[in-house]
């Protein structure tokens, strides 16, 4: 496939993410299988070489889905007082059940930022070269740096 292929306007981050698509042309499936990141896009190409999310999708669910399945547990414990069984009945299934529906769409979205954001891995001769690139914006107003 070319790359003329993708739309002219790219999907946000977020559409990527939650769709588990190409960060590109929003289109191509992102992975291979529950957490194998394809080697490519089957619609317009991209070559996901780039994408190393490494252990932030683990732990971003595991810490937001306990969270969120702690606070409800703890409110219905004092509410309602359900017995042990219950509990235990109720609250594994929805943390195993929560970290699995969330954990893919967490990573393809932390993939399509690394792509939206150009991250890579750091270099040596990258050091000292912070702003060369394009990659970032001066804030400060012409008279600031006048000044400096």
């Amino acid at each position: 496939m070319t790359a003329s292929h993708h739309p002219a306007e790219s999907p946000t981050s977020l559409q990527a993410g939650l769709r588990c698509r190409c960060p590109r042309c929003g289109e191509g499936k992102l992975f291979r299988s529950f957490l194998k990141i394809a080697d490519r896009c089957d619609r317009c190409g991209l070559d996901y070489g780039f994408a190393d999310p490494a252990d932030g999708p683990a732990f971003f669910v595991m810490s937001g889905v306990s969270i969120a399945v702690m606070a409800v547990w703890a409110w219905s414990v004092v509410a309602f007082q359900p017995p042990i069984w219950l509990q235990f009945a109720t609250v594994f299934p929805a943390l195993f059940g929560g970290a699995l529906a969330t954990l893919q769409p967490v990573k393809a979205w932390l993939v399509a930022e690394q792509y939206l954001h150009k991250a890579e891995e750091a270099r040596w001769d990258s050091i000292g070269g912070h702003g060369e690139g394009g990659f970032t914006y001066d804030r400060r107003g012409v008279s600031d740096r006048r000044s400096a």
